[in-house]
């Protein structure tokens, strides 16, 4: 009975689908649609982990809040790094599939679930959601739901919570950052990296030391101290400025920069893992490339760290709120952050907006790490019609063909940089 069940709800979304075809919002545009007497909504759906085939555009039916959850009409939703690994099933535990992607977005409350106060109908907010930001519409628990500011964008609310929460939460409640202090944060150029350089700004004297690509220098030489290329020997370089090394090193990339981050902290020092990016090297999930990142991390002796007094920690906020239930700790955090937003010391930085229908094209830039701050999917962005036409939903042999060309694309893709 429950796998006739499943093959049905299988058959009646594909006639949703099907019949959704016919309406023009598939190229874009927003607004929801019916068929019958549901609602639908466009959504990114990825129907199994692996390349950027996996994705497409689609329609679902639309979610109702329950109770203490808040409906949000979605105008822009944030792009990861981390976006990039759950499509490459490339994380623990990852979820089944077909799932919609993404966890942060920005809008207006359409509705009000029982139970919840301090909102409205037609509130600006921005959100973290478990999953199922990219969609047109999203319901979330109300504790992970944020007014924003009248004076920021929805595209730099979307580009808000995910960075700036991280960057402030290593730096403060992990690291204890303090006037004249030093930090070095690798992908500078990143939406964290970022966002790290702009907190270390609103305290006195702090030095921050930055890698980052090359063709990303002039951009982003005004927002850290000392920047050096990702490529080079950062660690001789560092060390000829500051000899005792740095207080904190904030490290996205794993494999052989967790033990140069280690040999760079000054006594009391801290070194923070908050991703593994140097895991990914393709297009799809390669073993090599993770047993290669966690070969080249150097093994971790606690007596050495007692002896030298340096302090290891990772960090996670995904499962700091979702796991972990802290979320009334990071609403103290956020608040904080719109205050520094609202004194205009920080401010989110945009690389670019992407239809939905390109974001195939935005995560490719992501992974050949051309992006300066943050890619953002606008909801109501039209699309490019060439990039529209790829991303789109396709026919199942369509999606045959693309699975057996993925090896051949991806040696067409640019060089993978940082």
């Amino acid at each position: 009975m429950a796998k006739e069940g499943v093959e049905k709800a299988e058959e009646t979304e594909q006639m949703i689908e099907k019949e959704a075809g016919k309406e023009p919002a598939e190229g874009g545009g927003g607004g929801s649609h019916r068929l019958g007497d549901a609602q639908e909504m466009r959504a990114v759906v990825l129907a199994g982990f692996g390349g950027l085939n996996k994705l497409r555009v689609t329609r679902k039916a639309m979610p109702e809040p329950q109770d203490g959850e808040l409906k949000i009409r979605v105008k822009a939703c944030g792009l990861n790094f981390i976006d990039l690994m759950v499509r490459q099933g490339n994380i623990d535990n990852p979820p089944k599939t077909p799932l919609v992607p993404g966890f942060e977005c920005s809008g207006i409350i359409e509705a009000l679930g029982d139970s919840v106060k301090g909102y409205e109908i037609g509130d600006r907010v921005m959100a973290f959601v478990n999953y199922n930001a990219w969609a047109e519409v999203v319901c979330t628990p109300v504790e992970f739901v944020y007014k924003i500011p009248d004076d920021m964008s929805f595209s730099e609310a979307a580009a808000f919570p995910m960075n700036f929460v991280t960057a402030y939460m290593m730096l403060f409640e992990v690291a204890n950052l303090r006037e004249g202090m030093s930090v070095l944060v690798h992908s500078a150029g990143g939406g964290v990296g970022q966002a790290v350089a702009q907190l270390c700004s609103t305290i006195p004297n702090v030095t921050v030391f930055g890698t980052a690509s090359t063709f990303k220098h002039e951009a982003i030489k005004d927002s850290v101290t000392h920047l050096f290329d990702r490529n080079s020997d950062y660690v001789q370089e560092v060390k000829r400025i500051s000899a005792e090394g740095v207080d904190i090193v904030l490290d996205c990339l794993c494999g052989d920069n967790t033990g140069k981050g280690l040999s760079l902290l000054k006594p009391l020092g801290t070194y923070i893992l908050y991703g593994s990016s140097n895991m990914v090297t393709g297009e799809t999930k390669s073993f090599f490339s993770f047993a290669k990142s966690w070969w080249q991390v150097e093994k971790v002796n606690p007596i050495k760290l007692y002896e030298e007094n340096k302090v290891i920690a990772g960090f996670s906020l995904l499962n700091l709120l979702f796991k972990q239930g802290r979320a009334g700790l990071i609403r103290g955090v956020v608040d904080k952050l719109i205050g520094l937003y609202n004194q205009k010391k920080i401010k989110p930085v945009v690389d670019s907006l992407w239809a939905l229908e390109e974001v195939k094209e935005a995560m490719q830039r992501i992974h050949d790490r051309g992006n300066i701050g943050k890619l953002i999917l606008d909801v109501e962005k039209t699309p490019t019609p060439l990039m529209a036409n790829d991303s789109t939903e396709t026919s199942e042999a369509g999606e045959e063909e693309e699975d057996h060309e993925g090896d051949s694309e991806n040696k067409e893709r640019m060089p993978f940089i940082q």
